[in-house]
């Protein structure tokens, strides 16, 4: 009832900022100018001051924000909620879906934005070459700041582990650089009416998916596709976890000579080879940024049974076409055996501050604010999940079985590859993840494959910051 209670407190105020956008323009000293009349804000500037204890100086915040299938109002919506419990604030929204090419001429001109969302992982690599550069801020601090209209510091309201991943503290030290935002289970996503139907049971070790695989290729059914070949990265991490466990993984993401080659590690290299056996033999050719949907299309047309993925596929799939009483489901990896344990990849977005950000103490206290229930709400509307406690309470249908993963025994994977320097020509992520295509086609070995993650492991070993 609380959180029900919030999320309508929540929505209320959203209505009522958007209707302030749209009825007139509002000013730095808190006045709202509707169809050419003054009208006073007292009441709102008011409940602002109590609760920012009279914060009232005038300042502008740039906050850049990628734009994915969350939508961008909600940051249009956070924005403002920011703005009103912080007086003489104004904040300056950069969304984009190509975000890279809209704030990376102005960064190399040395005007940065104050807040920056943009993960890791993108094609560009804008995140992990600012970390390379060493050209972000610490926001350690963070973490003990108090939300703002909160009692509770951020530390105690986020999830256990979320920063404490070689993504969140990149250099090893102990220091947080990136701050976790929206969270998200990776899995293999399925036609859940397509298993009741068959009379099939989800695979839950690695030898009960292969025989699965055997009785769906019988019926014209492949056993798998993936969409792009980037989505193996949150595959292989699980994966790492089933094979070896977090040591393995962890000695893995920080190049630890000689990881490649153990029994563990290349179980989860012919696990990989095994599905590129089992894969829908078009997967390669629309495995590319513009035709990757025709991937996922082959779950909702029963062409493929299990597909790598995040939660974020549902929106990404609402208005596509599916077979008849289609209905999501959701699994982590399976183990290597009944005594072993599933793992699901939980993959998060970040953000972070510039080093060279114009108002660095602003920017702290915005990315606290966004832990803030207030924002957790709106966020929620668009079903991006902060890793705070109750989010799930937010959530109902599809999210609320795909958050529950790990409530039914499926363990959590996190965290990512060591930072680096540059090292010219190495990219492991094309190595790693990318070869898959080659593995699917017959155009690269198993054995190729492995060879080059280790020449490119070893060179980037060496460049370990």
């Amino acid at each position: 009832m609380k959180k029900a209670l919030s999320i309508l407190l929540v929505m209320v105020l959203i209505a009522g900022l958007s209707a302030g956008c749209q009825n007139g323009e509002t000013s730095n000293s808190g006045e709202t100018v509707a169809n050419g009349n003054e009208t006073s804000n007292e009441a709102a500037t008011d409940e602002a001051t109590d609760a920012t204890a009279g914060d009232t100086e005038e300042s502008s915040l740039t906050v850049a924000a990628i734009e994915t299938a969350y939508g961008a109002q909600m940051w249009t919506d956070v924005a403002a909620a920011f703005e009103a419990v912080h007086p003489g604030v104004s904040v300056e929204l950069i969304v984009d879906k190509n975000l890279e090419d809209v704030i990376s001429p102005s960064m190399k001109a040395g005007d940065y934005p104050d807040v920056v969302h943009l993960g890791v992982g993108r094609p560009a690599a804008l995140t992990e070459t600012l970390i390379k550069e060493q050209a972000l801020l610490d926001i350690t601090d963070v973490l003990s700041m108090t939300i703002p209209g909160e009692d509770i510091t951020v530390s105690d309201k986020l999830i256990p582990g979320f920063t404490s991943t070689r993504i969140t503290n990149p250099y090893g030290d102990g220091q947080t650089y990136l701050a976790p935002m929206f969270y998200s289970p990776c899995g293999l996503f399925y036609n859940a009416a397509l298993f009741e139907e068959k009379g099939w049971d989800v695979p839950t070790t690695w030898d009960e998916m292969w025989t699965l695989g055997d009785k769906a290729e019988a019926e014209g059914i492949a056993l798998f596709t993936y969409p792009t070949t980037g989505y193996f990265d949150a595959l292989f991490y699980g994966l790492l976890n089933v094979t070896g466990g977090p040591a393995l993984f962890n000695a893995a993401m920080t190049y630890e000579d000689g990881i490649w080659t153990t029994d563990e590690a290349q179980k989860a290299f012919d696990i990989v080879e095994k599905l590129a056996a089992y894969t829908e033999a078009t997967t390669p050719a629309n495995a590319n940024n513009e035709n990757y949907l025709k991937n996922q299309q082959l779950i909702l047309d029963n062409e493929a049974l299990f597909m790598p993925n995040g939660t974020w596929v549902t929106g990404e799939m609402a208005d596509a076409p599916r077979v008849e009483n289609f209905e999501w489901g959701f699994t982590a990896l399976p183990a290597l055996d009944a005594n072993s344990d599933q793992y699901s990849y939980t993959f998060f977005e970040q953000a972070w501050v510039p080093a060279a950000a114009k108002n660095p103490d602003l920017a702290k206290e915005f990315i606290s604010f966004l832990y803030s229930d207030q924002a957790a709400a709106i966020f929620a509307i668009s079903n991006a999940v902060q890793p705070i406690f109750d989010m799930t309470e937010y959530l109902s249908g599809e999210n609320q079985l795909f958050y529950s993963v790990y409530n039914d025994g499926a363990k959590a994977a996190m965290g990512n590859f060591a930072a680096t320097e540059p090292v010219e020509g190495v990219n492991m992520a094309d190595t790693l993840f990318g070869t898959v295509d080659s593995l699917v086609t017959g155009d690269k070995t198993r054995d190729e494959w492995v060879a080059s993650v280790i020449e490119a492991s070893e060179r980037l070993r060496e460049a370990l910051k």
